[in-house]
Parts: structure tokens; C-alpha cells; sequence
């Protein structure tokens, strides 16, 4: 996949999509952990789902995450540490992730510029969509939110509440996604991969998508100047969009 296994890497998975495997989702996490035993190995543990303002605490250790096995078993292997987002963590294993994980509580946005999320930028990460595609790339919501998008985070704070392992609780006021946006990130694939911001894989029977922070993150920029109502629609782009954005890169 074209991956530094001293680097830096985040996952978002379907285990499904792999298929049979003996040993099932622990053999992927182990063959993940290995590769990446010199470097950094992130997985996000997003709550969303269910940590709101009817249900506002987010408990670090307990409360599990809402996209995937691989996530929930990743969270709870030794050695690795989850930050304190309430609504968008992420759990870290290997090389820097004590500093990886630091300070996601101290935001009020999910996927703030200092969070571990812009840190994978700083660490010129690889994202991999192990059997899904661009919609479930939460990092884009990242340049979204980085290069201020309107209407992409809600107006209002939820009054959420991180809770650590000792019982401590820190409040973290939070805006939230507006997040019907991501359906429709998926427009933007050919042109990513057409230059060089996407790279395909196999990983058992799953189709990889191996993005590269670094140039998603110029070239989505580049396209939302061009237009930040892109990813307001269902439409394909249009094809004076397509040349004007090849004109400019």
C-alpha cells in the first residue's frame, strides 16, 4: 500500500468487507499493530451516536464506540490510549501517542485544526478506507471545518461531559456536524486520484482507498474555494468544474 511503517496511519473499516478470516478481527488487528510497530497506528472511536445532550458523558474507558468492531477491540488492547473528545475520539498505539491523543477535550468543534485529527496532517498521515468509501472520511469534515465552510457545524454548544477513568469529569462544550454534507464526498474521488491524493489497495477481499492528508488537504481546499456549496448536492461535478480544476493544478 505504499505505507511508511514508521509513519503514521488512521483506520476506518468495514470488518465485513474482509471477509473470513481465521481469528477473525483481532488477526487484522494484530497484522495492522505489527506492520505498524515502529510507528503510529490510529483508530478513531467516534460516539456520536450516542452522546448527545439527553445523554451527555462520555466515559473514556466504558462507553464503546458506534462504527465497527475493529474500533471497540482496538480501543481496549494494551497500550493503546483513547483522547477525550466526547463525540470524536480517536485511540492511538505506538510511537507518540500519548502526545498524539493530548488535548482533544480543550475543543469545541469535533475535528478542530490542534486536534489529534490535524495532527495527522502535521505527521503527513495515510488514511486508509479499509471496504469504505470517501463518505466515511471524517477528515474532510476536518478541511471542512479548517477552511470555514458555512452550515457545516451547528450554531449551538451541547453541554457534554468527558469523563476519566478516576471519576473526574471536564466539561466540554460542543458544536456538532451538520452532517449530511459527507454523503457526497464521494464526487470528488476521480479528481483526487487523479492526482495522486488517492492510491488503491486490496486488504483480503476489501478495496483500500490510501489517502494521503497532505494532498487531500491541499487539493479539497483548492476545489471548495472553487466552490463551497460542492458538497451540498448529489450532482456530479460538472464538467467546466473538472477543467477548471485541472487548469489550476
Amino acid at each position: 500500500m505504499n505505507i511508511d511503517s514508521k509513519g503514521t496511519i488512521i483506520i476506518h473499516s468495514s470488518m465485513k468487507s474482509i471477509g473470513e478470516v481465521e481469528g477473525q478481527a483481532d488477526t487484522v488487528l494484530d497484522a495492522f499493530s505489527e506492520f505498524m510497530k515502529d510507528g503510529l497506528l490510529v483508530f478513531p472511536t467516534h460516539t456520536w451516536a450516542h452522546i448527545n445532550e439527553e445523554q451527555p458523558k462520555f466515559y473514556v474507558e466504558e462507553t464503546p464506540t458506534n462504527i465497527g468492531i475493529l474500533t471497540e477491540l482496538f480501543r481496549k488492547r494494551p497500550d493503546v490510549v483513547r483522547s477525550l473528545h466526547p463525540t470524536h475520539s480517536v485511540a492511538a498505539l505506538g510511537d507518540g501517542a500519548e502526545e498524539f491523543v493530548a488535548g482533544d477535550e480543550q475543543f469545541n468543534t469535533p475535528i478542530a485544526r490542534g486536534s489529534s485529527w490535524g495532527k495527522l496532517l502535521d505527521r503527513e498521515a495515510k488514511i486508509l478506507l479499509v471496504g469504505v468509501d470517501l463518505t466515511r472520511n471524517t477528515f474532510i469534515h476536518g478541511i471542512e471545518e479548517w477552511v470555514d465552510i458555512p452550515n457545516r457545524l451547528t450554531d449551538h454548544h451541547e453541554a457534554l461531559v468527558t469523563v476519566l477513568p478516576d471519576g473526574t469529569e471536564i466539561q466540554v462544550p460542543s458544536r456538532r456536524h451538520v452532517s449530511h454534507y459527507s454523503l457526497y464526498y464521494w464526487k470528488v474521488e476521480k479528481l483526487l486520484a487523479e492526482k495522486g491524493a488517492i492510491e488503491y489497495a486490496q486488504f483480503g477481499d476489501a478495496k483500500v482507498l490510501v489517502c494521503d492528508t497532505v494532498k487531500l488537504t491541499k487539493y479539497i481546499s483548492m476545489m471548495l474555494e472553487m466552490d463551497p456549496d460542492l458538497f451540498s448536492d448529489n450532482e456530479p461535478l460538472t464538467e467546466e468544474f473538472i477543467e477548471e480544476f485541472r487548469a489550476l493544478t
